[in-house]
């Protein structure tokens, strides 16, 4: 989904969102440091296999998916870190590790850290590794649902 296509989806619903450029970064702290934002308030999303479902753990960039706790919020039996090889396809129009956390129009299930709860605006790669989304957590969950949860621990 590159920027174009979340900027259409975003402006569908009525969201007001900032784009903002950065020089190619490829961590989620990174990403943060260029864009200037603090790692609490940028998203990173982390692609898991659920049960041996694709879905997302969307994790504050200052923090780690809690892979025992996500398996708990989903009552699940197993949560494994999925692949590249097992994703990349699925996010044809997006550089691999810059998927932003709207599973929802993917139809894959999306698991938000409780974390992100905290800040009234929450950041996020875009699709590429050279653009940022920022908007109101608020509109974030209210458009993607996701299950909230204490998933994730600081690294």
């Amino acid at each position: 989904m590159p920027v174009a296509r979340l900027k259409e989806f975003l402006d569908k619903e009525g969201v007001r969102y900032v784009v903002m450029q950065h020089s190619p970064a490829f961590t989620a702290q990174e990403v943060a440091a260029y864009a200037h934002i603090p790692g609490r308030e940028l998203a990173k999303t982390v692609i898991v296999k659920i049960d041996g479902r694709i879905a997302m753990a969307v994790v504050p960039a200052s923090h780690r998916v809690d892979f025992d706790a996500l398996r708990d919020a989903a009552g699940a039996k197993s949560v494994d870190l999925a692949s590249e090889s097992e994703f990349q396809d699925l996010f044809p129009a997006c550089d691999v590790g810059a998927m932003p956390p709207f599973g929802n129009l993917y139809e894959m299930d999306v698991f938000a850290a409780e974390a992100l709860t905290e800040d009234v605006e929450i950041a996020f790669s875009a699709g590429s590794h050279a653009e940022v989304v920022r908007l109101a957590y608020a509109d974030f969950e209210r458009l993607v649902d996701p299950t909230i949860a204490r998933i994730s621990v600081r690294e």
